[in-house]
């Protein structure tokens, strides 16, 4: 169970509210800071639906893998439209929760977009995702998923 967000609440992209606990639990999850002002955001986030696509929606079994959408839009209705425009079917924490701002500190977010990849306590496996897609595509998940130390059933 992700530790980093233990006893949050999140939302899919159908505007459900998601236990965070259930949903991440044995997975290693993508943080994605993100905004749909910022044009770099808007080039890589496709990228980063296809790759999810691959791994999850069209891998049997599914990677143990999930994002979770860190907002650094300028409004709720920013963020919903940017989520609902271009995201792939992965979680969100909700525009209004201030936890975003103690996430960025924690992971030293200065600039979007940024991919961080952490185990399920919390700790970082890298905070270069992006780029480690761009360059390595779905390869890259082998390693995160061999440096998370979780139960795998991911023979991709």
């Amino acid at each position: 169970m992700v530790e980093v967000f233990t006893g949050r609440t999140l939302v899919n992209k159908d505007g459900e509210f998601v236990d965070a606990d259930e949903a991440l639990r044995n997975k290693v999850v993508g943080i994605y800071f993100s905004a749909g002002w910022c044009p770099p955001c808007r080039d890589f986030t496709p990228i980063l639906c296809d790759f999810y696509t691959d791994l999850v929606e069209e891998s049997d079994p599914p990677a143990q893998f999930e994002i979770v959408f860190v907002s650094s839009d300028k409004s709720t209705e920013d963020m919903v439209e940017y989520y609902h425009d271009m995201h792939g079917d992965w979680l969100a924490l909700p525009w209004t929760d201030e936890y975003k701002h103690e996430l960025k500190q924690r992971y030293t977010i200065t600039a979007v977009p940024k991919l961080v990849i952490v185990k399920e306590n919390g700790d970082v496996i890298t905070d270069k995702g992006r780029k480690q897609i761009r360059d390595r595509g779905l390869a890259s998940f082998r390693s995160w998923l061999d440096a998370a130390e979780i139960f795998q059933n991911f023979k991709g």
